[in-house]
Protein backbone atom coordinates (compact mmCIF):
# COMPACT_ATOMS: atom_id res chain seq x y z
CA UNK A 1 0.00 0.00 0.00
CA UNK A 2 1.55 3.44 -0.89
CA UNK A 3 1.98 6.12 1.84
CA UNK A 4 -1.11 8.95 1.29
CA UNK A 5 1.32 11.15 3.40
CA UNK A 6 4.07 10.87 0.05
CA UNK A 7 1.26 11.30 -2.59
CA UNK A 8 0.22 14.87 -0.60
CA UNK A 9 3.82 15.74 -0.40
CA UNK A 10 4.71 14.69 -3.95
CA UNK A 11 2.10 13.41 -5.88
CA UNK A 12 4.54 14.31 -9.19
CA UNK A 13 6.50 10.91 -8.33
CA UNK A 14 3.47 8.66 -8.57
CA UNK A 15 2.64 10.18 -11.57
CA UNK A 16 5.95 10.16 -13.42
CA UNK A 17 6.28 6.18 -12.07
CA UNK A 18 2.59 5.39 -13.24
CA UNK A 19 3.59 6.85 -16.82
CA UNK A 20 6.88 4.51 -17.30
CA UNK A 21 4.58 1.69 -16.36
CA UNK A 22 2.40 3.28 -18.75
CA UNK A 23 -0.79 2.39 -16.93
CA UNK A 24 -3.59 5.03 -17.72
CA UNK A 25 -6.41 3.60 -15.76
CA UNK A 26 -4.27 4.02 -12.75
CA UNK A 27 -3.39 7.21 -13.81
CA UNK A 28 -7.18 8.49 -13.39
CA UNK A 29 -7.46 6.61 -10.21
CA UNK A 30 -4.39 8.76 -8.98
CA UNK A 31 -5.62 12.09 -10.33
CA UNK A 32 -9.14 10.71 -8.30
CA UNK A 33 -7.31 9.65 -4.99
CA UNK A 34 -5.51 13.41 -5.15
CA UNK A 35 -9.25 14.84 -5.60
CA UNK A 36 -10.87 12.85 -2.70
CA UNK A 37 -8.12 13.59 -0.64
CA UNK A 38 -8.39 16.96 -0.87
CA UNK A 39 -12.01 16.60 0.12
CA UNK A 40 -11.24 14.67 3.16
CA UNK A 41 -8.85 17.23 4.68
CA UNK A 42 -11.64 19.77 4.35
CA UNK A 43 -14.09 17.86 6.11
CA UNK A 44 -11.61 17.62 8.53
CA UNK A 45 -10.87 21.04 8.91
CA UNK A 46 -14.85 21.48 8.54
CA UNK A 47 -15.52 19.17 11.56
CA UNK A 48 -12.83 20.85 13.40
CA UNK A 49 -14.02 24.42 13.09
CA UNK A 50 -17.90 23.35 13.89
CA UNK A 51 -16.39 21.61 17.07
CA UNK A 52 -14.80 24.54 18.18
CA UNK A 53 -17.80 26.90 17.21
CA UNK A 54 -19.79 24.71 19.69
CA UNK A 55 -17.55 25.30 22.47
CA UNK A 56 -17.33 28.96 21.90
CA UNK A 57 -21.22 28.76 21.63
CA UNK A 58 -21.71 26.85 24.86
CA UNK A 59 -19.66 29.58 26.48
CA UNK A 60 -21.54 31.88 24.97
CA UNK A 61 -24.96 30.72 26.67
CA UNK A 62 -22.82 30.63 30.05
CA UNK A 63 -21.74 33.83 30.28
CA UNK A 64 -25.26 35.08 28.78
CA UNK A 65 -27.17 33.49 31.35
CA UNK A 66 -24.69 34.97 33.89
CA UNK A 67 -25.95 37.93 32.41
CA UNK A 68 -29.87 37.69 31.93
CA UNK A 69 -29.43 37.74 28.73
CA UNK A 70 -31.47 35.59 26.10
CA UNK A 71 -29.83 32.69 24.57
CA UNK A 72 -32.92 31.21 22.49
CA UNK A 73 -30.42 32.53 19.07
CA UNK A 74 -27.65 31.01 20.71
CA UNK A 75 -29.10 27.36 21.68
CA UNK A 76 -30.87 27.57 17.97
CA UNK A 77 -27.56 27.79 16.31
CA UNK A 78 -25.73 25.03 18.58
CA UNK A 79 -28.68 22.84 17.89
CA UNK A 80 -27.85 22.79 14.13
CA UNK A 81 -24.06 21.84 14.61
CA UNK A 82 -24.71 18.06 15.27
CA UNK A 83 -26.44 17.64 12.58
CA UNK A 84 -23.73 19.19 10.30
CA UNK A 85 -21.18 17.33 11.86
CA UNK A 86 -23.38 14.19 11.55
CA UNK A 87 -23.13 14.70 8.11
CA UNK A 88 -19.65 15.46 7.30
CA UNK A 89 -18.63 12.16 9.43
CA UNK A 90 -20.82 10.61 6.91
CA UNK A 91 -19.32 11.57 3.99
CA UNK A 92 -15.67 11.46 5.83
CA UNK A 93 -15.96 7.57 5.97
CA UNK A 94 -17.14 7.19 2.80
CA UNK A 95 -14.18 8.93 1.64
CA UNK A 96 -12.18 6.97 3.56
CA UNK A 97 -12.97 4.02 1.96
CA UNK A 98 -12.69 5.05 -1.35
CA UNK A 99 -9.41 6.38 -0.76
CA UNK A 100 -8.35 3.04 1.27
CA UNK A 101 -9.18 1.15 -1.57
CA UNK A 102 -6.97 3.34 -4.07
CA UNK A 103 -4.42 3.71 -1.66
CA UNK A 104 -4.17 -0.75 -1.86
CA UNK A 105 -4.76 -1.02 -5.15
CA UNK A 106 -2.30 1.53 -6.99
CA UNK A 107 1.12 0.10 -7.26
CA UNK A 108 4.40 0.35 -5.65
CA UNK A 109 7.09 3.15 -6.64
CA UNK A 110 9.64 1.33 -8.61
CA UNK A 111 13.14 1.73 -8.38
CA UNK A 112 15.48 3.84 -10.71
CA UNK A 113 17.38 0.71 -11.71
CA UNK A 114 13.96 -0.78 -13.35
CA UNK A 115 14.50 -0.07 -16.89
CA UNK A 116 11.64 1.05 -18.88
CA UNK A 117 9.17 -1.01 -21.39
CA UNK A 118 5.79 -1.58 -22.67
CA UNK A 119 5.90 -5.61 -21.72
CA UNK A 120 7.95 -8.61 -21.03
CA UNK A 121 9.52 -8.04 -24.67
CA UNK A 122 12.04 -5.28 -23.25
CA UNK A 123 12.79 -7.04 -19.73
CA UNK A 124 16.29 -6.06 -19.42
CA UNK A 125 19.35 -9.31 -19.69
CA UNK A 126 21.89 -8.28 -17.01
CA UNK A 127 23.44 -11.82 -17.37
CA UNK A 128 23.79 -15.50 -18.19
CA UNK A 129 25.71 -18.37 -16.57
CA UNK A 130 26.20 -21.98 -17.99
CA UNK A 131 26.77 -23.60 -21.51
CA UNK A 132 23.45 -24.81 -23.68
CA UNK A 133 23.31 -28.12 -24.04
CA UNK A 134 24.49 -30.03 -27.48
CA UNK A 135 22.23 -32.56 -28.77
CA UNK A 136 22.13 -34.29 -31.98
CA UNK A 137 19.37 -36.06 -31.43
CA UNK A 138 15.91 -34.93 -32.03
CA UNK A 139 14.34 -34.01 -28.39
CA UNK A 140 11.27 -35.41 -27.20
CA UNK A 141 9.18 -32.73 -25.13
CA UNK A 142 9.33 -33.35 -21.43
CA UNK A 143 5.49 -33.87 -21.03
CA UNK A 144 5.92 -36.81 -23.83
CA UNK A 145 8.69 -38.36 -22.87
CA UNK A 146 7.51 -38.22 -18.59
CA UNK A 147 4.69 -40.35 -19.87
CA UNK A 148 7.05 -42.91 -22.30
CA UNK A 149 9.34 -43.38 -19.38
CA UNK A 150 6.42 -44.11 -16.66
CA UNK A 151 6.87 -41.05 -14.19
CA UNK A 152 3.88 -39.21 -14.81
CA UNK A 153 0.39 -39.63 -15.88
CA UNK A 154 -1.46 -36.33 -17.70
CA UNK A 155 -3.96 -38.15 -18.96
CA UNK A 156 -5.62 -39.81 -15.62
CA UNK A 157 -4.91 -36.48 -13.62
CA UNK A 158 -7.10 -34.56 -16.58
CA UNK A 159 -9.97 -37.34 -15.79
CA UNK A 160 -10.11 -37.21 -12.26
CA UNK A 161 -9.51 -33.96 -11.34
CA UNK A 162 -9.14 -31.33 -15.37
CA UNK A 163 -6.32 -30.15 -17.30
CA UNK A 164 -3.48 -28.14 -15.52
CA UNK A 165 -2.49 -31.60 -12.85
CA UNK A 166 -0.44 -34.19 -13.09
CA UNK A 167 0.66 -37.87 -11.70
CA UNK A 168 4.48 -37.78 -10.38
CA UNK A 169 5.48 -41.49 -10.18
CA UNK A 170 8.68 -43.39 -8.74
CA UNK A 171 11.88 -41.29 -9.93
CA UNK A 172 9.64 -38.02 -11.04
CA UNK A 173 8.16 -37.93 -7.66
CA UNK A 174 11.39 -38.73 -6.38
CA UNK A 175 13.00 -36.05 -8.05
CA UNK A 176 10.55 -34.03 -7.37
CA UNK A 177 11.20 -34.69 -3.91
CA UNK A 178 15.07 -34.29 -3.88
CA UNK A 179 14.56 -30.86 -5.36
CA UNK A 180 13.03 -29.89 -2.40
CA UNK A 181 15.21 -31.52 0.04
CA UNK A 182 18.54 -30.19 -1.59
CA UNK A 183 16.47 -26.65 -1.80
CA UNK A 184 15.40 -26.85 1.71
CA UNK A 185 18.89 -27.73 2.83
CA UNK A 186 21.07 -25.67 0.89
CA UNK A 187 19.02 -22.65 2.34
CA UNK A 188 18.93 -23.60 6.04
CA UNK A 189 23.04 -23.92 5.72
CA UNK A 190 22.62 -20.20 4.81
CA UNK A 191 20.88 -19.81 8.50
CA UNK A 192 17.26 -19.83 6.89
CA UNK A 193 14.48 -20.55 9.02
CA UNK A 194 12.30 -23.01 7.64
CA UNK A 195 8.75 -22.69 7.65
CA UNK A 196 5.58 -24.84 6.95
CA UNK A 197 3.14 -22.19 6.13
CA UNK A 198 -0.65 -22.79 6.41
CA UNK A 199 -1.88 -23.65 2.97
CA UNK A 200 -4.79 -21.08 3.09
CA UNK A 201 -5.32 -17.77 3.83
CA UNK A 202 -8.75 -15.13 5.09
CA UNK A 203 -9.05 -12.15 3.01
CA UNK A 204 -7.63 -9.65 5.54
CA UNK A 205 -4.64 -11.38 5.42
CA UNK A 206 -4.33 -11.61 1.30
CA UNK A 207 -5.14 -8.59 1.01
CA UNK A 208 -2.29 -7.55 2.93
CA UNK A 209 0.40 -9.43 0.88
CA UNK A 210 -0.93 -8.60 -2.59
CA UNK A 211 -3.56 -6.52 -4.71
CA UNK A 212 -6.55 -9.30 -5.07
CA UNK A 213 -8.22 -6.69 -7.50
CA UNK A 214 -4.85 -8.16 -10.03
CA UNK A 215 -4.58 -11.77 -7.86
CA UNK A 216 -7.89 -12.78 -7.01
CA UNK A 217 -8.79 -14.22 -10.78
CA UNK A 218 -5.52 -16.50 -10.45
CA UNK A 219 -6.68 -18.21 -6.78
CA UNK A 220 -8.64 -20.78 -5.66
CA UNK A 221 -11.66 -20.19 -3.20
CA UNK A 222 -12.93 -22.21 -0.43
CA UNK A 223 -16.63 -22.44 -1.31
CA UNK A 224 -18.65 -20.81 1.52
CA UNK A 225 -15.58 -20.04 3.59
CA UNK A 226 -13.61 -16.86 4.43
CA UNK A 227 -10.00 -18.77 2.99
CA UNK A 228 -7.98 -18.79 -0.39
CA UNK A 229 -5.87 -21.61 -1.37
CA UNK A 230 -2.09 -20.11 -1.23
CA UNK A 231 -0.67 -19.37 -4.57
CA UNK A 232 3.15 -19.13 -2.74
CA UNK A 233 4.72 -19.54 0.91
CA UNK A 234 5.61 -16.08 -0.15
CA UNK A 235 2.35 -14.71 1.33
CA UNK A 236 1.25 -16.86 4.77
CA UNK A 237 5.10 -15.82 5.56
CA UNK A 238 4.64 -12.04 4.74
CA UNK A 239 1.27 -12.58 7.44
CA UNK A 240 3.03 -13.91 10.10
CA UNK A 241 3.95 -10.67 12.03
CA UNK A 242 0.64 -8.87 10.94
CA UNK A 243 -0.19 -6.23 13.21
CA UNK A 244 2.91 -6.93 15.20
CA UNK A 245 6.25 -4.50 16.07
CA UNK A 246 9.94 -6.42 15.73
CA UNK A 247 12.78 -5.79 17.29
CA UNK A 248 15.31 -3.98 15.12
CA UNK A 249 18.07 -6.01 16.97
CA UNK A 250 16.55 -9.00 15.45
CA UNK A 251 16.85 -7.59 12.26
CA UNK A 252 17.13 -9.45 9.32
CA UNK A 253 14.43 -12.30 9.94
CA UNK A 254 15.63 -14.98 7.08
CA UNK A 255 13.32 -17.36 6.22
CA UNK A 256 12.62 -20.41 3.67
CA UNK A 257 8.76 -21.64 3.17
CA UNK A 258 8.22 -25.21 1.77
CA UNK A 259 4.76 -25.88 0.29
CA UNK A 260 2.87 -26.70 -2.25
CA UNK A 261 1.49 -23.92 -4.40
CA UNK A 262 -2.45 -23.55 -5.84
CA UNK A 263 -3.16 -21.17 -8.89
CA UNK A 264 -5.54 -21.23 -11.49
CA UNK A 265 -3.25 -20.00 -14.44
CA UNK A 266 -5.80 -18.46 -16.52
CA UNK A 267 -4.91 -16.12 -19.24
CA UNK A 268 -3.72 -16.16 -22.81
CA UNK A 269 -1.41 -19.05 -21.84
CA UNK A 270 -3.72 -21.24 -20.77
CA UNK A 271 -2.33 -24.75 -18.60
CA UNK A 272 -0.62 -27.75 -19.78
CA UNK A 273 -2.27 -30.42 -21.03
CA UNK A 274 0.44 -32.46 -21.06
CA UNK A 275 3.28 -31.14 -18.76
CA UNK A 276 4.68 -29.33 -15.82
CA UNK A 277 5.43 -26.05 -16.72
CA UNK A 278 2.51 -24.02 -15.86
CA UNK A 279 -0.13 -26.16 -13.98
CA UNK A 280 -2.77 -25.76 -11.26
CA UNK A 281 -0.82 -27.13 -8.62
CA UNK A 282 3.09 -27.51 -7.71
CA UNK A 283 5.94 -27.29 -4.71
CA UNK A 284 7.98 -24.64 -4.19
CA UNK A 285 10.92 -23.56 -1.71
CA UNK A 286 10.81 -20.23 -0.93
CA UNK A 287 12.85 -17.05 0.31
CA UNK A 288 11.66 -14.53 2.36
CA UNK A 289 13.14 -11.47 4.23
CA UNK A 290 12.23 -9.37 6.87
CA UNK A 291 14.62 -6.34 7.02
CA UNK A 292 15.67 -2.39 7.41
CA UNK A 293 14.73 -0.57 4.94
CA UNK A 294 18.54 0.66 4.75
CA UNK A 295 19.63 -2.91 3.80
CA UNK A 296 16.77 -3.92 1.78
CA UNK A 297 18.79 -3.62 -1.60
CA UNK A 298 21.75 -5.96 -0.28
CA UNK A 299 19.25 -8.74 0.88
CA UNK A 300 17.46 -8.09 -2.82
CA UNK A 301 21.09 -8.92 -4.36
CA UNK A 302 21.70 -11.76 -1.79
CA UNK A 303 18.45 -13.44 -2.53
CA UNK A 304 18.95 -13.60 -6.62
CA UNK A 305 22.48 -14.96 -5.67
CA UNK A 306 21.49 -17.47 -3.62
CA UNK A 307 18.94 -18.83 -6.51
CA UNK A 308 21.90 -18.60 -9.06
CA UNK A 309 23.86 -20.53 -6.97
CA UNK A 310 21.20 -23.68 -6.29
CA UNK A 311 20.84 -23.79 -10.29
CA UNK A 312 24.54 -23.37 -10.95
CA UNK A 313 24.72 -26.67 -8.55
CA UNK A 314 21.80 -28.01 -10.40
CA UNK A 315 23.74 -27.17 -13.68
CA UNK A 316 20.94 -25.83 -15.60
CA UNK A 317 22.15 -23.04 -17.72
CA UNK A 318 19.87 -19.15 -16.70
CA UNK A 319 20.06 -15.94 -17.14
CA UNK A 320 19.09 -13.05 -15.11
CA UNK A 321 16.71 -10.13 -16.37
CA UNK A 322 15.82 -6.81 -14.56
CA UNK A 323 12.47 -6.65 -15.26
CA UNK A 324 10.70 -3.37 -16.75
CA UNK A 325 8.43 -0.86 -15.78
CA UNK A 326 5.38 -2.28 -17.89
CA UNK A 327 6.09 -5.94 -16.93
CA UNK A 328 6.35 -5.52 -12.74
CA UNK A 329 3.46 -5.64 -11.41
CA UNK A 330 1.65 -4.08 -8.24
CA UNK A 331 3.73 -5.08 -5.26
CA UNK A 332 7.41 -4.85 -6.25
CA UNK A 333 9.51 -1.97 -6.41
CA UNK A 334 12.21 -4.02 -8.66
CA UNK A 335 12.26 -7.72 -9.75
CA UNK A 336 14.72 -9.83 -11.32
CA UNK A 337 13.31 -13.36 -13.09
CA UNK A 338 16.04 -15.77 -13.18
CA UNK A 339 15.15 -17.95 -16.92
CA UNK A 340 16.03 -21.42 -16.92
CA UNK A 341 17.24 -22.67 -20.68
CA UNK A 342 14.66 -24.76 -21.83
CA UNK A 343 16.61 -27.08 -24.91
CA UNK A 344 13.61 -28.24 -26.27
CA UNK A 345 12.10 -25.16 -26.59
CA UNK A 346 15.13 -23.37 -27.28
CA UNK A 347 14.77 -20.30 -25.31
CA UNK A 348 15.20 -19.36 -21.67
CA UNK A 349 11.66 -19.89 -19.31
CA UNK A 350 11.16 -17.99 -15.90
CA UNK A 351 12.18 -20.38 -12.85
CA UNK A 352 12.43 -18.04 -10.23
CA UNK A 353 11.13 -14.19 -9.20
CA UNK A 354 12.97 -12.13 -6.87
CA UNK A 355 11.03 -8.93 -5.58
CA UNK A 356 11.91 -6.54 -3.22
CA UNK A 357 8.29 -4.67 -1.85
CA UNK A 358 10.30 -2.25 -0.31
CA UNK A 359 7.87 -0.93 2.76
CA UNK A 360 4.38 -1.31 0.51
CA UNK A 361 3.39 -4.88 2.14
CA UNK A 362 4.44 -4.08 5.84
CA UNK A 363 1.54 -0.59 5.29
CA UNK A 364 -1.05 -3.20 4.27
CA UNK A 365 0.09 -5.51 7.13
CA UNK A 366 0.69 -3.11 9.61
CA UNK A 367 4.28 -5.14 10.54
CA UNK A 368 6.62 -2.53 12.27
CA UNK A 369 9.74 -2.57 13.96
CA UNK A 370 11.80 -0.43 16.72
CA UNK A 371 14.44 -0.39 19.09
CA UNK A 372 13.89 -2.59 22.52
CA UNK A 373 11.95 0.18 24.73
CA UNK A 374 11.67 3.17 22.12
CA UNK A 375 8.65 4.52 20.54
CA UNK A 376 10.17 5.24 17.68
CA UNK A 377 8.41 2.64 15.37
CA UNK A 378 9.35 2.21 11.66
CA UNK A 379 7.68 0.23 8.78
CA UNK A 380 9.85 -2.71 7.83
CA UNK A 381 11.09 -4.16 4.56
CA UNK A 382 9.78 -7.79 2.88
CA UNK A 383 11.76 -9.02 -0.21
CA UNK A 384 10.74 -12.34 -1.63
CA UNK A 385 12.51 -15.12 -4.38
CA UNK A 386 12.14 -18.29 -5.70
CA UNK A 387 14.46 -20.80 -4.58
CA UNK A 388 13.14 -23.38 -6.91
CA UNK A 389 9.74 -24.45 -8.19
CA UNK A 390 9.78 -28.04 -8.34
CA UNK A 391 7.76 -27.94 -11.76
CA UNK A 392 9.84 -26.09 -13.65
CA UNK A 393 13.05 -27.25 -12.46
CA UNK A 394 12.30 -30.76 -13.58
CA UNK A 395 10.87 -29.55 -16.73
CA UNK A 396 14.64 -28.00 -17.28
CA UNK A 397 16.14 -31.13 -16.50
CA UNK A 398 13.91 -33.89 -18.42
CA UNK A 399 14.48 -31.57 -21.31
CA UNK A 400 18.53 -30.43 -20.47
CA UNK A 401 19.70 -33.74 -19.13
CA UNK A 402 17.87 -35.91 -22.02
CA UNK A 403 19.61 -38.52 -23.32
CA UNK A 404 19.21 -40.30 -26.92
CA UNK A 405 18.08 -43.28 -25.26
CA UNK A 406 15.40 -41.38 -23.28
CA UNK A 407 16.93 -41.76 -20.17
CA UNK A 408 17.17 -38.90 -17.91
CA UNK A 409 20.76 -37.57 -16.09
CA UNK A 410 20.14 -36.88 -12.54
CA UNK A 411 21.71 -33.50 -11.47
CA UNK A 412 25.12 -35.00 -9.37
CA UNK A 413 23.96 -32.79 -6.64
CA UNK A 414 20.65 -34.63 -6.35
CA UNK A 415 22.53 -37.67 -6.19
CA UNK A 416 22.20 -38.21 -2.56
CA UNK A 417 18.38 -37.36 -2.88
CA UNK A 418 17.44 -40.03 -5.22
CA UNK A 419 18.27 -43.31 -3.53
CA UNK A 420 21.72 -44.28 -5.06
CA UNK A 421 19.97 -43.15 -8.64
CA UNK A 422 21.75 -41.47 -11.16
CA UNK A 423 19.52 -41.75 -14.09
CA UNK A 424 15.74 -41.90 -14.63
CA UNK A 425 15.20 -44.87 -16.81
CA UNK A 426 12.05 -46.61 -18.05
CA UNK A 427 10.17 -47.54 -15.10
CA UNK A 428 7.20 -50.45 -14.68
Amino acid sequence: MIDIRLVRENPELFRKDLEKRRDNEKLEWLEDLIKQDKEYLQILKEVEELRSKRNRLTQEVAQSKKAGKDVSKILDEAKKIPDKIKKLEDAKEQLEKSIKNYLMRLPNITHGTVPYGKDSSENVEVKKWGKLPQKKFQLVGHGELAEKLGVADFKKAAQVTGAGFYYLMGDLALLNQALCNFAVDFMVKKNYKLIVPPLMLNRKAYEGVTDLGDFESVMYKIEGEDLYMIATSEHPIASLFMNEVLTEEDMPLKMVGYSPCFRKEIGSHGVDTRGLFRVHQFWKIEQFIFCKPEDSWKHHEELIKNSEELFQALELPYRIVNICTGDIGTVAAKKYDLEVWMDKQKEYKEACSCSNCTDYQARRLNIKYGKRGSGDLKLIHTLNDTAIATSRAMVAILENNQNEDGSIDIPKVLWPYMAGKKKIITQK
